[in-house]
């Protein structure tokens, strides 16, 4: 069963050549600003879809601060590599390298990289972002807590013409066996290039959110349980989550989302952080990573 819309209000029809685009919550009166917590909108956007898009909340010059440290960290993982421990999972390439769990494009013999997680540590605008307000303040309110701390962080890469697709998947399948509590492990990716339908932009189901974890694929190898049942995604309700960079989509571990390949000649660069109640350890780090002004961040 799928959960509606509060008595008297529909989500937006969708459009006739496609799926629905995703749209900003419009701003409650009076409006608020972006280092605020949730405001009603997003709240109800939340429940209801399970994500909520704020556009542009990095300048920029911040987000090309930001990429180019992106780019250092794609460098030092890249240079990590050839040192670290390698393996394969269902035929995609992983290395354990730096600190961090990298992974490798799919095209036989590609050196590119795809997932660099986690990679916060490998540069210090990245650590301080974790603690930025503009992140922390609505993550206390989707987490229910005054204080939260860091679970994991990813750094997506769709290089161009090279970067493929991701199948539909939740992400509490990835951690329900290694966490207690992953209902509140809220999501937000920012955006460090303008994402559109032909560069690969991520897209999201609404509502899937609601029946919380569901089945996978099972039988189809180690990772087939980690994405989501055909019989379970309602591809009809899928929403392109096209933003200009600097812009947060904010999205919950139970939304199935996926990704088309990048067809374009731009790159298509995402930071996902992934928040939890303050005091826990992170995912692939055996420490505690509590996030804010007052944080303690070396427990």
């Amino acid at each position: 069963m799928r959960r509606q819309g509060a008595p008297g209000t529909l989500p937006p029809p969708p459009l006739e050549d496609g799926p629905v685009a995703l749209e900003a919550p419009p701003p409650a009166a009076p409006a608020r600003a972006p280092a605020a917590g949730l405001n009603p909108a997003e709240r109800e956007a939340w429940e209801r879809d399970g994500f909520f898009l704020r556009e542009a909340v990095f300048g920029p010059q911040e987000v090309g601060a930001l990429a180019a440290a992106a780019e250092r960290v794609v460098a030092r993982a890249a240079e990590g590599a050839p040192h670290g421990e390698a393996y394969a999972i269902d035929g995609n390439r992983y290395v354990e390298a730096a600190g961090s769990t990298v992974q490798y494009e799919h095209r036989p013999g590609t050196r590119t990289l795809r997932v660099v997680e986690p990679f916060h540590h490998l540069d210090p605008l990245f650590s301080e972002l974790v603690d930025d307000p503009r992140i922390v303040e609505p993550m206390c309110d989707l987490v229910g807590s005054e204080r939260v701390a860091l679970f994991t962080d990813k750094l997506n890469l769709k290089r161009p013409r090279e970067g493929s697709r991701f199948r539909w998947h939740q992400d509490s399948p990835y951690w329900n066996h290694v966490c207690g509590h992953v209902d509140r492990l809220p999501n937000v990716m920012l955006a460090l290039d303008d994402a559109s339908r032909a560069n690969g932009c991520l897209r999201v189901i609404r509502g899937s959110h609601v029946d919380g974890l569901l089945p996978g694929c099972e039988g189809e190898g180690t990772l087939g349980p980690l994405f989501t049942h055909p019989d379970h995604v309602r591809e009809e309700d899928q929403v392109p989550a096209e933003m200009p960079a600097g812009s947060l989509l904010f999205f919950s571990p139970h939304t199935i989302h996926g990704s088309e390949p990048n067809e374009t000649g731009l790159p298509r660069r995402a930071l996902v952080l992934t928040y939890q109640p303050a005091g826990h350890p992170m995912f692939k780090v055996p420490r505690v990573r509590d996030a804010g002004p007052r944080a303690d961040r070396a427990r």
